[in-house]
């Protein structure tokens, strides 16, 4: 188990630890595969995203929203069905009411009384707001892909929270599901990190590139941290 006393700030991943970005992804593409004919099963639509997103993150930096455009068409050409043009947007446009798990908002409160959080999103600061309206917390610092130019796993997008929080690494708690987004580089930075490793279509990867990476503490949902830090 962790120490959690040598820890003073807490640094989360938002979508598929705090958002069930899973069911918002798979709610978005369903009326669009439906449209088109089409029945693809939920595991598969999720790969093929994480491999389209990745893909899309990893040239130059663009917006997420142009991310999401790219992710759309590429399930087009993946699936063998050309997208409309409103089409296109159906991620991006659908992803301020992705929902929260059920644990969120008590878990972040609980440890809000105990800890200074952050976030550390790969999103857009406008996408972001939308989400941040239903946490529940005022985050003590927030750092999206847009204000640092790079996607994770980029070690830039950890360096910068680290800048923005002052602090130690040994100070700081990061806490995902993916391991690929998150996990790998952290652990490259000598962050602490703990594994959300809920329930998935895809279990133990979520919507993500499979990587190795050795999480300081695994837990199922987020109720589960708040309980083992003692808030």
């Amino acid at each position: 188990m962790l120490d959690f006393a040598r820890f003073s700030h807490l640094t989360f991943d938002c979508y598929g630890t705090l958002v069930d970005w899973e069911a918002g992804i798979l709610a978005a593409l369903a009326p669009v595969l439906a449209r088109h004919g089409l029945a693809v099963d939920e595991a598969e639509q999720l790969r093929l995203y994480a491999e389209l997103e990745a893909r899309q993150e990893a040239g130059p930096y663009k917006r997420y929203r142009e991310v999401l455009r790219g992710v759309v068409a590429g399930l087009g050409e993946a699936l063998g069905f050309a997208p409309r043009a409103d089409e296109l947007d159906v991620l991006a446009d659908s992803l301020a009411d992705w929902p929260l798990f059920p644990d969120t908002l008590d878990a972040l409160q609980r440890l809000h009384r105990r800890y200074r959080l952050a976030i550390l999103s790969n999103v857009d600061d406008d996408l972001f707001a939308g989400t941040a309206a239903r946490l529940g917390v005022a985050f003590d610092e927030v750092v999206t892909a847009q204000q640092v130019g790079s996607y994770k796993p980029s070690l830039a997008n950890f360096r910068c929270v680290l800048a923005r929080l002052g602090v130690a690494p040994q100070r700081v708690l990061h806490v995902a599901q993916s391991l690929y987004h998150d996990h790998a580089p952290a652990r490259r930075l000598g962050l602490a990190t703990a594994w959300v490793n809920r329930p998935s279509r895809r279990p133990g990867v979520g919507v993500a590139l499979a990587a190795a990476a050795a999480p300081d503490l695994e837990l199922p949902d987020l109720a589960s941290l708040a309980d083992a830090a003692g808030a």
